[in-house]
């Protein structure tokens, strides 16, 4: 009698678990999505991992509501909260969130596609470009996961590495990728940013660990000498003029530049008078490019914005009275500009000056100059007329002045670099925001997002713990005076 009930039981289960089982294939089939990618492509990975990540880097969370107010290449003339220091909870998130489970992971899994198909050239890509954005991370917020990041199913909780860690790690990640390269074979589908030029992905590389180089150079010096005594002389190996910018061209809608689509809708900006009242001074003819003319004809010069005014005093400066950027930086197809040979240069000079490359500090310093005045086609004479007034020659004795002064100059538009250059040159000598919420203190970083306090508090106290407190004004470990 017992082994009947058990074969009856048994008899009775079976049907039951065909249904189950039948239920859970039409529960996952309605759960696939069936334009979604399961087998990853290497390169749509590489493509959509460029557009995210510069749209993110260009986009309004990151530059027009963050550093390019902070930096004062730009200033509100509406909505004036983040221009006073009061930045939105959710633009933060954004931010994080994009670099990490868009960019970094798309390039993650794309490195590992390249392991997979037996195409270095995949892995190195990968790889130059996670070094970029982890690069961009740390210089924003500081200690940040690295190691264990993009690696979800082993660390749904990762750790925070310092900022030196990060650095350093990076440098050698991208000596990596560089040695890796194969420049004659493994072609490259999907390259937004030099179609596949894989000659081109050596000199941003290389580029990049000289950035990074002199980034570390206050903390790190025998590191950063190492790094410029190995490529910062091999010109061939480098950004060697603007044809060579690296920079992701835009298209017409729905692929255009994030600025010029938040110009479609609505323009809550204009230029700094900051930035305006510096172009003047140097009679740079620079300011008719980076700025355009009031609407208001009745107005005869370009007239910028003072940073972090009230709401009310910026409305009654008029839309029309004041002026925005320049067509360069708010058209549709303006494209986005990530390192320059202008940058470059500038680089160099510092490098020279401090002893960590050979060469005349005052030399690579007025090619930068030139090379940036060319890059928006300046002519000749312009430029020899410019780099002729005692206001922009080399000072060696206050390089820092000189080379911070120019760079921010060069770098208008790059409001991320130009935000990481300015907290460690200390120059240009930037006034607070006029009604700014930092007690007359001014923006050092990006805090940390609230989802990191909440999904991984632990490792975020330890993170706030080692680098202080989770501040606009704490002071990251590459800017420590």
């Amino acid at each position: 009698m017992k082994k009947f009930k058990i074969v009856y039981t048994l008899l009775w289960a079976l049907p039951v678990l065909v249904l189950l089982a039948s239920c859970k294939k039409q529960l996952e089939e309605i759960n696939t999505n069936p334009n979604e990618v399961t087998d990853p492509q290497p390169d749509y990975l590489l493509s959509n991992g460029i557009k995210s990540s510069v749209d993110t880097y260009w986009g309004p969370e990151a530059t027009m509501e963050g550093t390019l107010l902070y930096i004062q290449y730009w200033a509100k003339i509406q909505y004036t909260d983040p221009d006073r220091y009061i930045p939105s909870a959710a633009n933060i998130q954004t931010v994080w969130s994009n670099f990490y489970a868009q960019g970094i992971q798309d390039f993650t899994t794309l490195g590992q596609l390249g392991d997979t198909l037996h195409n270095p050239n995949y892995k190195a890509v990968s790889v130059i470009m996670r070094s970029w954005l982890f690069q961009v991370v740390t210089d924003l917020f500081g200690n940040a996961p690295y190691r264990q990041a993009a690696n979800i199913q082993q660390y749904l909780t990762p750790e925070y590495d310092e900022q030196k860690d990060i650095y350093t790690g990076i440098l050698a990640e991208l000596k990596a990728a560089v040695a890796q390269i194969d420049v004659a074979g493994n072609p490259i589908q999907g390259d937004l940013l030099f179609n596949g030029n894989m000659q081109r992905w050596k000199k941003f590389a290389n580029s990049l660990r000289l950035r990074i180089a002199l980034r570390i150079a206050d903390k790190l010096p025998a590191d950063a000498k190492a790094v410029f005594d190995e490529i910062g002389a091999d010109d061939a190996q480098l950004i060697a003029s603007n044809a060579e910018n690296v920079q992701l061209n835009y298209l017409a809608s729905p692929n255009q530049n994030p600025v010029g689509r938040n110009r479609e809708t609505r323009n809550d900006y204009r230029i700094s008078k900051a930035i305006v009242d510096k172009l003047k001074a140097l009679n740079d003819p620079r300011l008719t490019i980076y700025a355009a003319n009031p609407k208001d004809t009745s107005v005869h010069q370009i007239v910028g914005v003072t940073n972090g005014l009230s709401v009310d005093s910026a409305a009654r400066l008029g839309f029309d009275k004041t002026s925005d950027a320049g067509t360069v930086f708010t058209a549709t197809t303006a494209p986005a500009v990530l390192f320059t040979y202008a940058e470059l240069l500038f680089i160099k000079a510092e490098a020279a000056q401090r002893g960590l490359l050979n060469g005349v500090a005052a030399d690579y310093y007025t090619q930068a100059i030139s090379a940036s005045l060319k890059q928006y086609g300046v002519s000749d004479a312009d430029i020899s007329t410019y780099l002729a007034q005692g206001s922009v020659a080399y000072n060696a004795a206050n390089y820092k002045q000189s080379i911070g002064d120019q760079k921010w100059l060069a770098l208008f538009g790059n409001s991320l670099e130009a935000f990481a250059e300015w907290r460690r040159l200390d120059y240009p000598r930037l006034t607070p925001a006029y009604t700014g919420a930092l007690n007359g203190l001014m923006p050092l970083r990006f805090t940390y997002p609230s989802t990191e306090q909440a999904v991984n508090r632990v490792n975020y106290r330890k993170a706030v713990d080692n680098q202080g407190p989770d501040l606009l004004t704490t002071r990251l470990w590459f800017d420590q005076e």
